[in-house]
């Protein structure tokens, strides 16, 4: 391919990411992938190009462009040499004089006084910087210093005491210590929120919005002989559970929910468990870096929703701790009314629970949480309480 075929598939490209957003459809890493499936002629210089230009465009646009063009418009204001490409064989049509680009900014004007006051703007442009990999060790079966001598340019991470870390757009798929299922991928963020139930041997814990199950298996990781259950409404997510506990060598019981009827289900652990660990499905705001796109499907309407079913999930966990036992609450959000918002209010609502301090490194207080941040703590975006009830 060209430089000018390259720009003119990144267009295209956008065009399905933009259509996507709207619809609420798959994320662009998948739209990407599947551009190329259907065009084999493109080499892997031709992906990488091509890729690299559609997360360019995606990153300097906090709106959803009108079009694929219009963001391409966007990056040759920044980029003022990609204009020659255009009217190129195989590229874009010619520019034409008035034709209207793509705004560049960092985040949606409507969500800033929705963050919270400690993602100032200096730390607006860590939340689309290119995330490394970062990997939890499973140290059920094998030590962090194990791992860093087997994977190249490998790190320890700095707050949490399972974690590697690798340059961004390090492969580790096809690496004997993941097929044999010593590491897994998992943000250092979200290895601090498992970190924070501090599960024990012998505890009952359960994992209310489980999705795939990694907090589930750091749980199980750090806590072998615990009984854990991972629950979750999305068959597709919690289907993914099963091979990646065989590979890790885990127990973990699955269970799946079917909204409104959570409590009736899961009427055996009513009253009776340790620790119920509530990642709520949340805005998203804090892994941005990682999907950048997430700021074009996220709408006012859509947020209010969340936040809705985070204070029904917030009750129903609130039914499942028995006396003495522990709530941890996380969203991967930077917005106060998803974390410390939910929380002030959990607690207005039930009087005789108490926070109680998090036992993790890093990130800073937000309420009666804690927050972090990509720019302050080199993780993706977290807010976790623990909260307990009283005996």
């Amino acid at each position: 391919m060209t430089p000018a075929a390259r720009l003119q598939a990144a267009i295209e490209v956008l065009d399905e990411v933009i259509a996507s957003a709207r619809d609420d459809g798959p994320p662009a890493d998948t739209i990407v992938t599947r551009y190329f499936k259907q065009r084999r002629y493109a080499g892997s210089k031709d992906r990488r190009a091509v890729r690299e230009l559609v997360f360019r465009a995606i990153r300097r646009s906090a709106q959803r462009p009108q079009s694929g063009r219009a963001a391409v418009l966007g990056l040759v204001e920044d980029e003022p040499g990609l204009a020659e490409m255009f009217g190129q064989p195989r590229g874009p049509e010619p520019i034409i004089v008035g034709e209207v680009a793509s705004p560049g900014d960092v985040i949606p004007e409507w969500i800033r006084p929705e963050l919270s006051t400690l993602v100032g703007v200096e730390e607006w442009d860590a939340l689309l910087q290119r995330a490394p990999l970062d990997l939890r060790v499973n140290v059920a079966r094998a030590s962090r210093e194990e791992m860093l001598s087997q994977l190249e340019s490998a790190t320890a991470t700095s707050l949490s005491p399972w974690g590697v870390r690798l340059p961004a757009d390090s492969r580790i798929d096809d690496h004997p210590a993941f097929a044999g299922g010593l590491i897994e991928v998992q943000d250092e963020g979200s290895q601090l929120i498992a970190l924070a139930c501090e599960p024990d041997e012998g505890e009952r814990i359960l994992d209310l919005c489980a999705g795939a199950g990694g907090k589930s298996l750091a749980l199980a990781a750090a806590a072998p002989g615990a009984a854990i259950l991972a629950t979750d409404s999305n068959r597709a997510r919690l289907s993914k559970l099963a091979p990646r506990a065989q590979r890790s060598g885990a127990r973990i019981e699955t269970q799946l929910l079917s909204p409104p009827r959570e409590l009736e289900e899961l009427a055996e652990w009513r009253d009776a468990t340790d620790v119920v660990l509530v990642d709520a499905p949340c805005s998203g705001s804090g892994t941005w870096r990682r999907n950048p796109e997430g700021r074009w499907r996220l709408t006012p309407d859509r947020l209010e929703r969340v936040i809705a079913t985070q204070q029904r999930l917030l009750a129903i966990a609130a039914e499942l701790v028995k006396p003495g036992g522990h709530l941890v609450y996380a969203v991967c959000s930077l917005l106060s009314r998803e974390g410390a918002g939910q929380i002030e209010r959990f607690l207005a609502h039930h009087s005789s629970w108490i926070s109680e301090e998090l036992p993790i490194a890093g990130g800073r207080s937000d309420g009666t949480g804690r927050l972090l941040t990509p720019g302050h703590d080199r993780t993706d975006g977290f807010f976790v309480a623990r909260l307990k009830r009283a005996c």
